[in-house]
């Protein structure tokens, strides 16, 4: 029988991130891709259809290494770290918001300014997360999906 490898700190975070906004009415996908060239640790939907992008880090490293972040500002509403409690937050720019998470569960410490997205760019990032969402669902019942022309 096959094992999945261990999750990464990241990736551990995301799962601690994810459960905790559940528990606030917002769904994540992680890895999500808003244009060419970004990929956001987790992006959350709330239940009036707000966006928020969360970035998990999981070190002053991983943190450092990040010098795309800005450009995920256009494509929510709200834009959030997520760090572990060991994490030296004072690092992080103050105007954004701030999670702290474990791999079981998270606590806002710091709610993100708001933004509010354009009506446009709002129903092009619903559209991809619908989309993306009904995709990953499918892949757990066909793992082997036809390809699609063209995509």
């Amino acid at each position: 029988m096959d094992t999945l490898p261990p999750l990464q700190p990241g990736r551990l975070i995301a799962r601690g991130t994810a459960r905790h906004l559940r528990r606030h009415n917002y769904i994540c996908l992680e890895e999500f891709v808003p244009t060419s060239g970004l990929r956001v640790d987790l992006i959350a939907l709330g239940p009036k259809s707000e966006i928020w992008v969360v970035e998990c880090k999981s070190s002053r490293a991983d943190f450092m290494s990040d010098n795309k972040w800005q450009g995920y500002l256009e494509w929510c509403d709200r834009f959030f770290w997520s760090v572990p409690p060991d994490f030296q937050i004072d690092l992080l720019p103050e105007n954004t918001g701030l999670i702290v998470a474990d791999a079981y569960d998270a606590e806002i410490l710091r709610p993100a300014p708001e933004q509010k997205l354009s009506a446009a760019r709002r129903k092009k990032i619903l559209l991809k997360f619908a989309r993306n969402s009904a995709d990953r669902l499918r892949g757990y019942v066909d793992p082997k999906p036809s390809r699609v022309f063209g995509a």
